[in-house]
């Protein structure tokens, strides 16, 4: 059977979707403020709804990625996470597996509406026809687009990860409450630091850099920052590289049939076809899977400096002494714990992300 003859076996479902798909309306300029606002709204229902999907296991991989103490028994294994979860819900019942949830979806609606609107807007600028369709475009334009969506979310984040670190009922923050601690919390430099020790810092650039370097206040909300760029980079260049290739494969015979929706007769020349929902999950798994690999030992280093003020005395680390401090208590492997939660959670995550997005974009006529 050729492919024309399997478009026609197309799903119910996904050809009702095709049929919405017909451009009735004037086509909008990726440029225009209507274009921005309605990919900025489609994606910002994508990611809520992806970390929604994914809540529990979230809040689980941070405990075991910034090395909770109760939870430090069930790092590890399978059953490990599934006791985890248990113990969860046995004292603190469903909400506790969506603790810090609200702060989740409070930042992940503009991170998410930022990052795929510039994605959609910095590949326009990066790949103005098909002729300029290479991975290295593909990769710089989600790179840039995952930096830019994290730089004016990443305090959000902060507070989210805080939220979700604390486990013991008696000791639990408000959100006024942990947005102050973390606003106060200073590096041992500045807490250690006396007329003394400055005096006998033998370097004077040091001594000047200590002086000038924001030291606590709003700069703490944005702690864990670089590394999280540094993860940013590889997971949302490698995670839209590997989307629009794996749309690319999925729209080539002898596998089109099964994954591509007919274009209507009035459809625009040289549109690419769209994918059915099942071609759509396939490549947001796929892409979330190889964005989570590229960048996960980043993401832990990021995980145990933004909980650096709730755990041991209180002082804020570096990256490097960050680093250092993983490598020495668990070797290299501590860079990799919970990336078996990683995987298990960034499938249905990305899947449903970029599901949402695409029929989000479909439905608001973009």
């Amino acid at each position: 059977m050729d492919g024309q003859s399997r478009n026609r076996t197309t799903p119910l479902a996904d050809t009702a979707i095709a049929a919405k798909s017909v451009p009735d309306r004037e086509k909008i300029k990726k440029r225009s403020l209507d274009y921005v606002l309605r990919t900025g709204l489609a994606g910002g229902l994508a990611g809520c709804a992806a970390k929604t999907v994914v809540g529990p296991l979230d809040r689980v991989k941070i405990l075991f990625q910034a090395s909770n103490p109760q939870f430090a028994k069930y790092t590890g294994s399978w059953f490990g996470v599934v006791s985890a979860m248990r113990e969860i819900n046995r004292e603190d019942g469903v909400r506790g597996l969506f603790r810090g949830h609200s702060a989740t979806l409070l930042r992940i609606f503009p991170y998410a509406a930022i990052k795929f609107l510039a994605y959609e807007q910095v590949r326009a600028a990066f790949i103005k026809d098909h002729t300029q369709e290479t991975p290295l475009r593909r990769l710089a334009s989600g790179s840039l687009a995952g930096v830019t969506s994290v730089f004016f979310t990443y305090p959000l984040e902060v507070i989210r990860v805080r939220l979700a670190f604390e486990t013991k009922r008696d000791s639990r923050s408000s959100l006024a409450r942990i947005c102050k601690q973390i606003y106060h919390e200073q590096p041992p430099s500045v807490q250690k630091s006396t007329p003394a020790t400055i005096a006998a810092n033998s370097s004077a650039v040091a001594v000047a850099a200590e002086s000038l370097a924001p030291q606590s206040g709003l700069a703490n909300f944005y702690r864990g920052f670089i590394p999280t760029v540094w993860g940013m980079l590889p997971y949302a260049g490698m995670s839209f590289l590997t989307h629009d290739t794996m749309g690319d494969l999925l729209r080539k015979p002898p596998v089109s049939g099964y994954f591509t929706l007919q274009l209507s007769a009035s459809a625009e020349p040289n549109r690419r076809p769209r994918l059915t929902n099942t071609g759509e999950l396939i490549a947001g798994a796929v892409a979330g899977l190889v964005g989570q690999t590229a960048s996960y030992p980043l993401e832990v280093i990021r995980r145990r400096m933004q909980v650096g003020g709730a755990v041991g005395d209180g002082h804020r680390l570096g990256m490097k002494e960050t680093a250092a401090w993983i490598m020495r208590e668990k070797g290299f492997r501590g860079f990799f714990v919970g990336l078996t939660i990683g995987y298990v959670k960034v499938v249905p995550m990305a899947a449903v992300g970029f599901w949402v997005y695409e029929r989000g974009k479909l439905a608001l006529g973009v």
